[in-house]
């Protein structure tokens, strides 16, 4: 496995660079962050990738990258968080054009589990764990006995009538002004919900407002056990770093 590989994370709001060491699964250098070009489109993203790849180069073949998107064979069938136009796309082959590499392509709730359960949160748990990321949507990545089931998208789940994200997002906390206990009380619902149907063993809390987990776990309330993630905003670069690195030829 190379020892020094790019990931880049494609978020909402920001898209996020660094590369990471294999060996102990923390970045070097630090990250880069820089705002998602609005309209998510593919001619304006990937100029923004290809920067951030010149601006952070790597000795490793290739490049992992995510998406907010199911990708199946390195196609992209969904774009909820980034501009419909990508819907079809093969990601893989237009990423791997821009970048001049081989890219591996991944959803990015995904990314970040793979990294949590590597070195992270996750890192030896069995049972069912599932992962959250609460962002500008609600990402999830199902993992048993440490395997992952991809592509789940469960911030899509229905809760009151709408998208869970539409409820109980990030985004939705910093748009409407909510305080911690009132969004929390969001998250509860979404947490029961969750709960009632999958019967997890952990949820793993992330997306960068894990940042701030001491302040709004007290006002949680599940019968299933609650883990702040432990690379917080880092941790689809990591995990899109390690997808790369670990992907055969």
């Amino acid at each position: 496995m190379p020892t020094d590989v790019l990931g880049i994370d494609v978020g909402g709001s920001s898209v996020k660079a660094g590369r990471l060491d294999t060996r102990g699964g923390a970045l070097q250098g630090g990250m880069l962050s820089v705002p998602t070009p609005r309209p998510t489109t593919p001619a304006a993203l990937l100029p923004v990738l290809a920067q951030l790849a010149r601006s952070l180069p790597d000795v490793a073949p290739r490049v992992g990258v995510t998406l907010p998107s199911v990708i199946k064979d390195g196609r992209v069938y969904t774009a909820a968080n980034i501009d419909p136009s990508w819907i079809g796309v093969d990601a893989v082959a237009l990423t791997s054009q821009a970048l001049g590499r081989k890219v591996v392509v991944l959803n990015d709730a995904d990314a970040a589990g793979l990294a949590e359960v590597r070195w992270g949160a996750g890192r030896g748990l069995r049972g069912t764990v599932i992962m959250l990321t609460f962002g500008t949507g609600i990402g999830s990545a199902v993992f048993h006995d440490g395997h992952l089931l991809p592509n789940t998208e469960f911030g899509h789940m229905e809760l009151r009538g709408a998208d869970a994200e539409k409820w109980a997002s990030a985004r939705v906390r910093t748009a409407q002004n909510l305080d911690f206990p009132a969004w929390a009380a969001r998250v509860n619902d979404y947490l029961h919900a969750m709960q009632q149907l999958f019967w997890p063993d952990v949820f793993i809390l992330g997306g960068a407002v894990s940042e701030r987990f001491a302040e709004f776990a007290p006002l949680l309330s599940s019968p299933v056990q609650l883990k702040a993630a432990h690379f917080t905003g880092q941790a689809g670069v990591i995990g899109a770093a390690l997808a790369a690195a670990e992907a055969g030829d």
